[in-house]
């Protein structure tokens, strides 16, 4: 069982990419299911819409993980509601529209669970990830409720995902990191068996400020004239892991980076 799980998608850059590209990637890999962050794919960089969320289905994307950016397109709330492949972090504030988890029946039989967390540190404020996982994992057991289980942690700091990735080690098939924007070298599987990366990177324009206009962006750190911050528009790069699976166990055989695009290459 192969999955490919890509980063956080930026602006028109990034989603085109997807569109243009996923299929065919999906079939040269060999890929079963596929796993997107889209918390950042509208046009302005930050939020997701429902004709962006079909658009991504389309191009074989089965679930679509989120983040901070979440509501920044209202009109997502209601449309989360009805589509149980689009997943808000599960430790947001509650109430709040959708879920943070859902169990997922491939093809062929296989169910797949997807959890999407959101860190505490430097982030909007939401309950504490590592009580809400504690009580999940009391909740939920690999190869009981599900066959594989696929954890999103979207968070600002390494220590905090690295953490996690320990704390759901030998309970998950893979737990990836993702909001930060850039792929980390350390892609690996943990002493317990999960797959592991501490940011899956994005899936947008590397000639950028981790996505958004790099003249924009240094104007803000001069302090200088600028305007509100938006995606850069240049060649996309796909970022992300793929991550092959024991369907007896739900661990981890073999982790991937996985980089598609001009301006990044794999080492």
């Amino acid at each position: 069982m192969k999955i490919l799980f890509l980063g956080d998608v930026v602006g028109v850059s990034g989603r085109s990419k997807i569109v243009s590209s996923l299929k065919e990637e999906i079939k040269s890999k060999k890929i079963d299911f596929v796993i997107v962050n889209g918390e950042n794919a509208a046009d302005q960089g930050v939020g997701i819409t429902k004709k962006i969320c079909n658009d991504f289905f389309n191009s074989g994307v089965d679930v679509i993980t989120t983040g901070n950016h979440v509501w920044d397109q209202k009109e997502i709330m209601e449309f989360i509601e009805k589509e149980e492949r689009l997943l808000r972090p599960k430790n947001l504030i509650e109430p709040a529209p959708g879920k943070g988890f859902n169990i997922y029946l491939t093809n062929d039989g296989i169910k797949i669970g997807v959890l999407n967390l959101m860190g505490n540190v430097f982030m909007k404020k939401c309950e504490d990830v590592f009580e809400i996982s504690e009580k999940f994992l009391k909740d939920y057991k690999l190869k009981e409720n599900y066959d594989l289980l696929i954890v999103d942690f979207h968070g600002e700091i390494t220590s905090e995902k690295n953490a996690i990735g320990h704390f759901f080690d030998g309970k998950a098939s893979l737990v990836v990191g993702t909001h930060t924007h850039i792929p980390t070298n350390d892609t690996r599987i943990l002493k317990g068996g999960t797959g592991y990366q501490t940011d899956a990177g994005m899936c947008g324009d590397y000639d950028s400020v981790i996505g958004m206009s790099k003249e924009n962006s240094i104007k803000k750190f001069l302090k200088k004239d600028s305007l509100k911050h938006f995606p850069a528009t240049g060649n996309a790069t796909l970022c992300g892991v793929i991550l092959e699976c024991n369907i007896q166990t739900g661990l981890a055989i073999n982790i991937e980076s996985y980089i598609y695009g001009d301006q990044l290459k794999n080492i």
